[in-house]
């Protein structure tokens, strides 16, 4: 048999990296009385340094840090509620397209018309969508849309949530087109119809098949949200750029945002990547 690979290592190394930062950030900031002698001349030329007058500069100095802090919270709140959005868009086109494709030869007159008509409309939405940069489609949603509205964390997730949809849309609807067409005709056997073979059929394992691609979009919306500073809503991104724009300098703001996306990134990939694992797992 081949040997199980651990993933234990990982954590050991992420552990004790932790363990190495807060013992050294304690080590700068406790009481000098608290800490070895040894240590004291270190850290009082880290203190002098310009590295540290750089620091205290940019997020120390009138509490500056507060606007990265601010920023990553309007980022986080909205990832959310688009990521809401866009699944439910993507379930309502995914199933509109998908079933339009399995129904097509069945239905007749008005039905398949109507069908029909929400099937091209879908399929406008997804070429659209997909074929436009999202930072202008937040900035049409923004200046011409919602013109006269202030409030911009509603416009991001608007624009966020639309646009997620589209992609949310096509990882459905491949989740669904891969389920073998033999659990439909198991489910007409069982006498459902197709409402309800698609419900507790289906959908069941689509969901099951996708949702690792929906977490990785996920992923892609964080980033996707640093754009938002084009309509002036203070996110992680914009928070250190106004940074930037107060001390003149923008290498140490500039990369604490990027050191910040990086592990929000790495963070959720983990996760992700525990979630493919107890997916294959269950399948055994």
């Amino acid at each position: 048999m081949p040997k199980k690979k651990s993933y234990k290592i990982p954590l050991i190394i992420a552990a004790i990296l932790l363990v190495i930062i807060a013992a050294a950030l304690y080590l700068l900031i406790a009481p000098i009385a608290n800490i070895p002698s040894w240590f004291i001349p270190a850290r009082e030329a880290f203190y002098a340094s310009a590295f540290y007058s750089d620091f205290e500069n940019n997020f120390i100095t009138d509490n500056r840090y507060m606007y990265i802090v601010k920023g990553l919270g309007v980022t986080f709140e909205v990832t959310f509620f688009a990521v809401l959005l866009g699944i439910v868009l993507g379930v309502i086109v995914a199933l509109v397209r998908s079933s339009y494709d399995t129904l097509k030869e069945e239905l007749r007159g008005f039905g398949k018309g109507i069908l029909y008509f929400f099937y091209k409309l879908c399929g406008v939405y997804l070429t659209v969508i997909r074929g436009t940069p999202v930072v202008v489609q937040l900035m049409i949603i923004y200046f011409v849309i919602f013109a006269s509205s202030n409030n911009k964390i509603l416009v991001a997730l608007l624009a966020f949530g639309i646009n997620s949809g589209a992609y949310v849309a096509e990882i459905i609807r491949g989740g669904i087109m891969s389920i073998d067409k033999g659990q439909f005709e198991a489910g007409r056997s069982l006498g459902f119809g197709y409402v309800r073979t698609m419900a507790f059929i289906i959908i069941p394992q689509a969901f099951k098949t996708v949702l690792p691609a929906l977490a990785n979009e996920f992923i892609v919306l964080i980033k996707e949200t640093s754009v938002s500073g084009y309509v002036g809503l203070q996110e992680l991104t914009k928070g250190g750029d106004i940074i930037r724009s107060r001390t003149y300098s923008a290498f140490m703001p500039l990369i604490a945002v990027a050191i910040i996306y990086l592990v929000i990134v790495m963070f959720f990939s983990w996760l992700v990547s525990l979630l493919e694992r107890r997916l294959k797992n269950s399948e055994r």
